[in-house]
């Protein structure tokens, strides 16, 4: 028989973690046990700032609906009521993107739900 020779798998196995665990800090990036432990918990933190980055971002965009409505005396919440009852199906992504780059576009739409 003739001899095998072993730990190709494991070596290339441990080398692919590390080389994932690339830019982290300290012994996190070359010993194997903590790079391993460290990507499991970068693995979750992504995880779950997925989750938390549509929150964020929905937080971002009324934050600047109604900066954007205040300044025309208006409240953000008598503004979506007005969207709503008017059938006008815009989400709040297209909303403060029209209040900070087209305001003229925006203060229009504000005009015709004040004639409604």
């Amino acid at each position: 028989m003739s001899r095998v020779k072993r730990g190709v798998t494991a070596s290339k196995r441990r080398s692919n973690l590390l080389s994932r665990a690339k830019g982290f800090k300290w012994r996190r990036k070359s010993n194997y046990r903590a790079a391993k432990e460290a990507l499991i918990k970068a693995g979750k933190y992504s995880y779950r700032d997925r989750k938390t980055k549509k929150r964020t971002f929905r937080a971002l965009w009324i934050l600047r609906l109604n900066n954007a409505l205040r300044q025309n005396d208006w409240k953000y919440s008598t503004f979506i009521k007005h969207l709503r009852d008017n059938k006008i199906k815009l989400d709040r992504k297209i909303l403060s993107g029209l209040a900070v780059n087209e305001p003229k576009i925006f203060q229009r739409l504000i005009n015709k739900l004040k004639t409604k």
